[in-house]
C-alpha cells in the first residue's frame, strides 16, 4: 500500500474525490493521482481520499465524485442520513465491518446482480459510502461506475471459451456501452487460444483471428471465424479490407502496441479498437499517458485485468 501524504487521518479541507483500487493496484494509482496533481491525504483500506476535485483515473475501478462526510452517532442515524440523501447506495467496507453491515441492513438493498453480456449496464443512480470511524461516514451520492465498488459481474460461460479472458473484453465493451452487431467484421490480434474470439463469434460477428500460434480447435472450426497463423505485427493495414472492429490482446511491450494502434488509426481501416495495454515489469505511466491522449480513447484498469489497462476508442456517432 502506497504511504499516505497526510497520515491517516482526513484532509482538514475536506475531502474532494475519493479513487477506488483494484486489490493490488494501489500503487499504479498513486503514482497516477500523483502525476495529475492530485495529492492523497489518506488511505482508507483500497479507497484513496483525495482534497482535490476529482479527474479520471485510469486505475481506478470507481471514483467517487461528490464525497462529503456525515455525523454517525448511532447505527439508525448513519442510516437515516444515507436515505435522506437518495435510495441507492453501495457499501465499500475497509473496517468496522459489523457496524457497517448493521447499516447497510437498514437501507434498501442494490441488486447487484451477474449480467448476461451483452446485456447493457445498469442505469439506476447508485452512490457510495463508508465508515471512516465508528461514529463518522463518507457518502458519495455519484459515482462514475454504475457497479458496486467498480466490479462487474457476469454469467460465466465455463464450457465454451477456451480461457476466461473472455470476461474482460466483455467487461471492455460493456463500459464503452457498444459491442459487434451481427455480420460485423472483427480482426483479432494475438487470438490464441481463443477466447475473444468466441466471444465475438457469439454475437454474430465476422471473425478473423490472427496468431502464430493456432487456435483452439473448437473455436477454429466456428463457421464466422477464420484463421491467420502469422504474426499481428506483420499486417499491413492498407493491404487488408477495412474491418469494423479491431482487437489486440498481443502479449507485447506497450510501446509496440501503441505503434501498431497508430498505424491502423492513420490508414483508417478499422473503424473501432479495442485492445489489452499489458505492462512488462514496471508500470509505463508514459506510454499509458500517450494512450489517454489519442482523441476518443478510453483507457481504464477493469476488474478483470492484471497488470494491463484497456485501450478502447469508437468511431464518433
Amino acid at each position: 500500500m502506497p504511504e499516505a501524504v497526510s497520515g491517516s487521518a482526513p484532509p482538514a479541507d475536506g475531502i474532494g474525490a475519493a479513487y477506488l483500487a483494484a486489490e493490488g493496484f494501489e500503487a499504479p494509482l498513486a503514482e497516477e493521482l500523483r502525476r495529475a496533481g492530485r495529492r492523497i491525504a489518506a488511505w482508507h483500506g483500497r479507497l484513496a481520499l483525495s482534497p482535490e476535485p476529482p479527474a479520471p483515473m485510469a486505475w481506478a475501478l470507481d471514483t467517487w465524485t461528490a464525497p462529503r462526510e456525515l455525523p454517525a452517532p448511532s447505527v439508525k442515524a448513519a442510516a437515516d442520513a444515507l436515505r435522506a440523501i437518495q435510495r441507492n447506495w453501495a457499501l465499500y467496507a475497509a473496517g468496522q465491518h459489523r457496524r457497517a453491515a448493521l447499516i447497510a441492513e437498514r437501507l434498501p438493498p442494490v441488486k447487484a446482480r451477474p449480467l448476461a453480456f451483452p446485456e447493457p449496464a445498469p442505469a439506476g443512480h447508485l452512490g457510495a459510502w463508508t465508515l471512516l470511524a465508528p461514529d463518522r461516514l463518507l457518502a458519495s451520492p455519484t459515482k462514475t461506475s454504475p457497479f458496486v465498488n467498480g466490479e462487474v459481474r457476469f454469467l460465466e460461460d465455463r464450457a465454451g471459451p477456451p480461457s476466461r479472458a473472455y470476461l474482460k473484453l466483455w467487461e471492455a465493451l460493456t463500459r464503452a456501452g457498444r459491442w459487434p452487431l451481427p455480420g460485423e467484421t472483427c480482426l483479432d490480434l494475438g487470438a490464441a487460444p481463443g477466447g475473444w474470439s468466441w466471444a465475438l463469434a457469439r454475437l454474430g460477428a465476422r471473425v478473423t483471428a490472427v496468431d502464430k500460434a493456432p487456435l483452439d480447435p473448437a473455436i477454429a472450426a466456428l463457421p464466422t471465424v477464420e484463421t491467420r497463423q502469422e504474426s499481428a505485427f506483420g499486417l499491413d493495414p492498407l493491404s487488408l479490407p477495412p474491418v469494423d472492429w479491431l482487437f489486440s490482446d498481443v502479449i507485447c511491450y506497450p510501446a509496440r502496441l501503441l505503434a501498431l494502434v497508430r498505424r491502423w488509426l492513420e490508414a483508417g481501416r478499422a473503424r473501432h479498437l479495442v485492445c489489452t495495454v499489458k505492462f512488462q515489469g514496471e508500470t509505463d505511466h508514459d506510454i499509458a499517458a500517450e494512450f489517454a491522449a489519442i482523441p476518443g480513447a478510453l483507457l481504464f484498469h477493469g476488474a478483470h485485468n492484471r497488470h494491463e489497462l484497456m485501450f478502447v476508442r469508437l468511431e464518433p456517432g
